[in-house]
C-alpha cells in the first residue's frame, strides 16, 4: 500500500500545482523556461504513475476489502464508463459541442471514471486509488473554473459533425476497452459476470 500512496502523492501532487501553487508554477516557468517545467512535470508524473500501477497491483494482492459490492454495481460502472469515455474523447476532438458546453470534459471524465470504479470496487486499494482521484478531480474542476476567462475556451463555434464524431469515437473506444482492453491490461473482465452466468 505504501508504494500506491507514494505514487498518488507524486502523480496527483504534480497535477495539483495549479490548484494550490499556481504563482510558484509561474515563477518556476519564468526561471527555467516552459521546457524545463514540462520536463520536470513529465518525469514526476511518469514516476508517480509507475508507482501507482506497481503499488495498486501489490495492494490488491493483499486482499484487504472494505465491502463486497453487489452485482448491480457493475452495471452502473459500465454505464458510467461510457459517459466517462464521452467526456474524455470530447477533451481531444476539436470544435465539438460537448467541450463547448462543459468547458472541462477531461476533468469531468476523470471524476466519472473514479466514481464509477468506487461504486463497484470494494477493496481498500480501490478505495485509496479511486477515492484519491475523485477528490483531486473535484478540487481541480473548481480550480479550473476559477482560472478560466468568461469567454469560450475553444474560441471556435461548435460543429454538429464534430460532436457526432466525438460520440462515435467514444462509443468505439468504450467498447474496445470494456470487451477486450480492460481484461487484457487490468486483468478484470467488466462483463465476466455475464460469462459466468
Amino acid at each position: 500500500m505504501a508504494l500506491l500512496v507514494v505514487g498518488l502523492i507524486l502523480f496527483l501532487g504534480v497535477h495539483s500545482v495549479r490548484i494550490f501553487a499556481d504563482p510558484w508554477r509561474s515563477a518556476v516557468i519564468e526561471k527555467r523556461g516552459e521546457g524545463g517545467w514540462k520536463g520536470l512535470y513529465s518525469l514526476i508524473s511518469l514516476l508517480g504513475f509507475g508507482l501507482i500501477v506497481w503499488g495498486y497491483g501489490e495492494a490488491q494482492s493483499e486482499g484487504l476489502r472494505v465491502w463486497t459490492p453487489p452485482l448491480w454495481t457493475w452495471h452502473i460502472t459500465i454505464a458510467l464508463m461510457l459517459v466517462a469515455f464521452v467526456f474524455l474523447t470530447a477533451a481531444y476532438v476539436p470544435r465539438n459541442g460537448i467541450k463547448a458546453k462543459l468547458k472541462d470534459p477531461m476533468i469531468l471524465g476523470v471524476k466519472t471514471w473514479a466514481l464509477a470504479h468506487l461504486i463497484s470496487n470494494g477493496s481498500l486499494a480501490g478505495l485509496v486509488l479511486f477515492g484519491s482521484f475523485l477528490v483531486w478531480a473535484v478540487l481541480d474542476f473548481k480550480s479550473a473554473r476559477g482560472r478560466r476567462p468568461a469567454e469560450d475556451v475553444q474560441g471556435q463555434k461548435a460543429s454538429g459533425m464534430m460532436t457526432a464524431v466525438t460520440l462515435v469515437v467514444a462509443v468505439l473506444a468504450w467498447a474496445l476497452m470494456a470487451f477486450y482492453g480492460h481484461a487484457l491490461l487490468i486483468g478484470v473482465d467488466p462483463f465476466g459476470w455475464m460469462k459466468a452466468g
